[in-house]
């Protein structure tokens, strides 16, 4: 058996952080659920990370950067509505293919939330910084228009709320959002 550098075990770490989290949020989810998914001990892993909190930064910085990455590779080269209906299409296919991505994504906020009710300013400082990232890569293909790309965004986390609460593709509430905003299916169970 090949062994794994620390570097390759930090990549599954955060993979395997990044399925955990989305299932569990930041509080329902055990740092020993994180290990035993690895294969690793507790111990081991927080060589790796300080603690849980790292390894719940490290797995919402990657789930951002994942998302900025597909945002990125959809709008190359194109600007405005094609753009726009570029980046649409491909969030929806990230979403539809990685639902835990989503789910993620729903957990950062939650978790941003409950931080800062409990005073720790630093980890929601961390979350938002990643989201600033990801507009500002929605923003430049959009004409740097902030209105379109507050438009944008918000399509965007209406998506993600109607997707997180199950509405199907042929339900009413799609209707509105345009069609490359809209699910296709493949998230029906």
């Amino acid at each position: 058996m090949v062994r794994m550098s620390a570097d390759e075990r930090r990549e599954s770490v955060v993979r395997a952080a990044m399925s955990e989290f989305a299932r569990g949020g930041y509080h329902g989810t055990s740092t020993e659920a994180i290990a035993k998914r690895v294969g690793v001990s507790q111990p081991y892993l927080f060589r790796l990370f300080p603690g849980k909190k790292a390894i719940f930064l490290a797995a919402a910085e990657r789930c951002m950067e994942e998302t900025i990455r597909a945002f990125e590779e959809a709008a190359d080269g194109l600007k405005g509505e094609e753009a726009l209906h570029a980046m649409a299409t491909a969030y929806i296919r990230v979403i539809e293919e990685q639902p835990e991505r989503l789910l993620m994504q729903m957990q950062m906020y939650v978790a941003v939330a409950a931080a800062e009710e409990e005073g720790d300013t630093a980890f929601g400082e961390s979350v938002r910084a990643g989201w600033m990232r990801l507009w500002d890569v929605a923003h430049l293909p959009l004409g740097a228009d902030v209105n379109e790309t507050t438009t944008f965004m918000a399509y965007g986390m209406l998506v993600n709320c109607l997707v997180a609460m199950g509405f199907p593709p042929q339900h009413r509430v799609w209707e509105g959002l345009y069609p490359s905003a809209r699910v296709t299916g493949r998230l029906e169970k």
